[in-house]
């Protein structure tokens, strides 16, 4: 939201009090600083007397973190929800020794320090208040940047930050964001909506923002907040929200890695989804006909044409029409729905199956919610309702614990039928002149109703299924909704613009604090060409999780052309066999917050070359992936400083420089990263085998003297060039081992204790 009109003016109607100086400064028993800052100079007694007063406490809930709170009036209600965020509990107050912060005052700087960085307010002369890390500043808010903000024509108050934007800074985040991956000179609104992928909503929105420079900053408020990103002031980047207390947080990295790390320790970090998920997923698609026979042929399709296949999806119609939700198969289509389950199973697959947290009003569950209190309702204590989407569908209260107990054992009786795990779509449109049943503040609910949506369904999937077998396919999220992966990209269009706009929403996700992202290979709306459908195939496979699904057409290969089949086997296989590095990566994101899927910045951010790229990933730290987006095959990717080696092909391409190639439908630019020691899988037909029997590590232009640790399943492989010979041991005893050094193997025997394998010449 903008508040000015230019640089000199307010906006008309708007009126703007900004701390002008320190009055005093307070250290409280837990080691924050309270901090009251008059808005207007005091020259004297008089004026004392009027004016707001703004209380700043600063704060830190673990090393290397600390939040601001700005408060203008305090007599209000609390208001929920809010986040749940994780904090290292402070040690006695009695031990400052044991304290997360130190507090230094002195006649100039009041001082708070955790870990590394530091927060410093002037309290002499103008406001003023910096950041720094090691003594080195990161960002700051000047005089007129921090501010209670009125406007008149809404009757609104607002909150308002400014932060300091250093030059050649870049700022990215802010949740799944499908417009340019840099949001400099952008305006985000953090506000769920229902929009596709080719404006300028999104479906998962996050306070959170992530910058080149050393630091990101998190601001805690689940309602609407209004960034303006070098977009009013072009030096700083603003937020604002209507209330009158705001908290953010300042999250020093140095690198952007360490700041997710950080920020996923606050907000949350990713459950490890199951070996099986990472396969192909198949759906029937949206709107298509289907019933088991359909079903089966497409299984059978893919048997026949040694497709691998993992999941099979039953969207939208599994259900009734006009009866969705009610959790019950359509008996006109699937009359046997466990004999079909247990079919399904049978042939070695797992199911999913598609549901929303809305409620028609012709289900049989709308009367019996509405009876026992478990719909939202509105203020005149009626149902809330409305015909979009469904006729007369109401929403699932899940601020209620009764309601989500009633809602979780409706999906409880479909995982014993044999469900595997669900596709948790919508949760975007939730309205405002409702009340919620734990008196949640309507506009704070807004984007938090997604998160307590895919908590009700994770943790009802977690308790049936056991841990690290839960995995949803969400839509909507928004801070610390990576706890519930797989988050996918949503209604995006059959073509090349609309295939790009979901990279950049998928990267944009990953440096918001997501690890896991998919999107529906081919595009959602309207139906691919066969040489499109062939690049996104190729994109979709080197993604974290892969899903063909459409809206109302088929997505099987074979209904395309006879080559898309080709593709599909050569690109589902090749994931398969990459399955020992991709499941490596995917505990990564699972223990440290790094996503599986990696904007360029966050491998490199010491290389300007990589600050704006994003039509290219790193998948993992290792695999340089450049999708193509043309139906000849021509792209061009930048490749950072070393040799780069094609996996592919073998051929090596040396960085740092840009570089132009064309590839035919069964290649693309896919490069492992210099010193890289790859392990690679000894099966290719299926995700879920064993990561570690009889795996080959390949080695990438190991240096003299290096030496690299891969971590296979409970198997830790060390591998060491010692002159011109590769040397590998393992942690434990295990069946013989592979090592490739180029186009060499060698054979391994076990030793006790640890595995000793035969040494290769170096190349």
């Amino acid at each position: 939201m903008k508040f000015s009109d230019g640089y000199w003016l307010p906006r008309e109607g708007v009126t703007a009090a900004h701390p002008a100086e320190v009055l005093d400064v307070t250290e409280s028993d837990d080691g924050a600083l309270e901090i009251h800052a008059p808005t207007r100079p005091v020259r004297g007694r008089g004026d004392l007397m009027t004016g707001p007063v703004m209380t700043i406490r600063a704060h830190t809930p673990m090393p290397d973190v600390i939040g601001l709170t700005l408060t203008h009036l305090t007599g209000g209600h609390p208001r929920e929800p809010a986040f749940d965020l994780t904090a290292t509990p402070p040690g006695p107050a009695s031990d400052p020794s044991h304290r997360l912060s130190l507090v230094s005052l002195d006649d100039e700087h009041a001082t708070l320090t955790s870990g590394a960085l530091c927060v410093r307010v002037a309290r002499s002369g103008p406001w003023h208040v910096e950041f720094l890390a090691h003594g080195r500043p990161l960002t700051s808010s000047g005089p007129r940047g921090m501010g209670i903000m009125r406007d008149s024509d809404t009757g609104g108050h607002y909150l308002r930050e400014q932060l300091d934007l250093g030059v050649g800074t870049a700022v990215y985040g802010l949740g799944e964001r499908f417009g340019p991956l840099v949001r400099n000179g952008q305006s985000v609104d953090i506000w769920n909506a229902d929009g596709g992928t080719s404006t300028e909503q999104a479906y998962k929105n996050v306070p959170f923002y992530l910058t080149d420079a050393g630091y990101g900053v998190f601001v805690d408020h689940p309602g609407k907040v209004s960034f303006e990103v070098g977009s009013e002031t072009v030096s700083k980047v603003q937020f604002s929200a209507e209330t009158q207390e705001l908290t953010y947080y300042v999250i020093h990295g140095p690198t952007p890695k360490e700041i997710l790390r950080r920020y996923t320790a606050l907000t949350g970090r990713p459950a490890l989804p199951p070996t099986w998920s990472f396969g192909l997923w198949l759906s029937t698609s949206f709107t298509t006909s289907y019933d088991e026979e359909t079903v089966t042929s497409f299984i059978e399709g893919m048997r026949e044409r040694e497709l691998p296949l993992s999941v099979f999806h039953f969207d939208c119609f599994w259900m009734r029409e006009h009866h969705w939700c009610d959790f019950r198969w359509d008996p006109r289509v699937f009359p046997d729905p466990e004999g079909m389950l247990a079919r399904l199973k049978a042939k070695g697959l797992r199911v999913s199956v598609w549901i929303n947290p809305y409620i028609a009003q012709r289900s049989p569950l709308f009367a019996e919610g509405r009876a026992l209190g478990h719909l939202l309702r509105r203020p005149d204590g009626s149902v809330w309702q409305t015909d979009m989407w469904q006729p007369g569908m109401a929403l699932v209260d899940f601020t209620s614990p009764a309601a989500r107990e009633w809602y979780a054992s409706k999906l409880e009786a479909l995982l014993v039928q044999g469900v595997d795990c669900f596709k948790t779509d919508f949760g975007e449109r939730v309205p405002l002149d409702v009340e919620w049943s734990d008196g949640s503040d309507p506009e704070r609910m807004h984007n938090y109703y997604s998160y307590l949506y895919h908590r009700t369904v994770f943790d009802v999937l977690r308790k049936h299924r056991g841990e690290g077998e839960a995995v949803l396919f969400a839509r909507s999220a928004t801070a610390g909704g990576q706890q519930f992966p797989v988050h996918w990209g949503g209604d995006c269009e059959a073509t090349y613009a609309s295939m790009a706009e979901s990279l950049r929403g998928g990267l944009s996700l990953g440096l918001s604090g997501f690890g896991f992202w998919s999107h529906d290979i081919g595009g959602f709306e309207g139906t691919p060409t066969p040489a499109l459908f062939k690049r996104w195939l190729a994109f979709g496979l080197l993604s974290s999780h892969s899903r063909l699904h459409g809206s109302s057409s088929y997505r099987v290969p074979w209904l395309f052309d006879t080559e898309s089949v080709d593709v599909l086997r050569h690109f589902t296989r090749l994931k398969l066999r990459l399955m020992p590095y991709l499941y490596e990566a995917a505990r990564v994101a699972h223990e440290e917050g790094v996503p599986v899927m990696r904007a360029m910045v966050l491998e490199f951010p010491a290389d300007p070359g990589c600050a704006h790229l994003e039509r290219q990933y790193m998948l993992g730290p290792d695999l340089l992936v450049a999708p193509v987006f043309s139906d000849g095959g021509d792209v061009a990717y930048y490749v950072p400083e070393g040799a780069w080696t094609h996996y592919l092909t073998g051929r090596t391409v040396t960085g740092p420089r840009w570089t132009r190639e064309r590839h035919g439908f069964l290649g693309l630019p896919l490069l492992v990263r210099p010193g890289a020691v790859l392990p690679v899988g000894a099966h290719a037909d299926r995700p879920d085998y064993p990561h570690a029997d009889g795996v080959t590590l390949r080695t990438y232009g190991l240096e003299r003297g290096a030496q690299v640790t891969v971590r296979v399943g409970d198997v830790t492989f060390t591998v060491v060039r010692e002159g011109d010979t590769l040397r590998a041991s393992a942690s434990e005893p295990s069946a013989p081992w592979a090592l490739a050094a180029g186009d060499r193997v060698a054979w391994a025997e076990a030793g006790t204790g640890f595995l000793t394998l035969d040494t290769v010449e170096a190349d």
